[in-house]
């Protein structure tokens, strides 16, 4: 694990373009994962759902949420060791978040949808491994993002198994 004294030397003025530029990656990988998936909330609806499943106003609040914390894990990476192997798990697993909404409500592909949760899920396990070495908090803030996407891929796999 790197010591303070290790951190990467960035001025104030970089370090904040560059969280905006975190922020603005996931904001792509967000919005690339909802283009042309429209009337998700009443395909969501009309699924047969388990009875944990929760209500479908409650993924944006959660994904705005998890999508913020994933951003500044990231940066926090960067800032102590720049784009290096942690951050290109954290992309892998930025792009696999981008693919499973276009899988899942785009294509009705709940099988596939499952198998692609379950390798965004160790790509996030790589994540948070390759995150702890360099900054606990970063992998601290990746581990609900993680928990989130086990929930979900329980959720994927029980509506895949309902509505076959």
């Amino acid at each position: 694990m790197k010591r303070s004294q290790d951190v990467r030397p960035t001025s104030n003025r970089r370090s904040r373009w560059t969280l905006v530029g975190f922020v603005a990656a996931v904001f792509v990988a967000a919005a690339i994962g909802g283009l042309g998936v429209q009337g998700t909330t009443e395909e969501y609806a009309s699924l047969r759902q388990p009875s944990w499943a929760p209500p479908s106003w409650l993924f944006g609040p959660a994904w705005s949420l998890l999508y913020a914390l994933i951003a500044v894990a990231g940066w926090l990476v960067w800032r102590r060791v720049g784009f290096s192997p942690p951050l290109w798990a954290w992309t892998a697993q930025l792009v696999l978040n981008a693919i499973w909404t276009p899988l899942f409500f785009g294509a009705g592909q709940y099988g596939l949808a499952f198998a692609e949760i379950v390798a965004m899920w160790l790509a996030i396990g790589l994540t948070v491994v390759l995150f702890a070495r360099v900054s606990q908090v970063a992998a601290a803030l990746s581990l609900p993002y993680w928990a989130w996407v086990t929930f979900a891929a329980a959720l994927n796999l029980s509506i895949w198994r309902l509505n076959s």
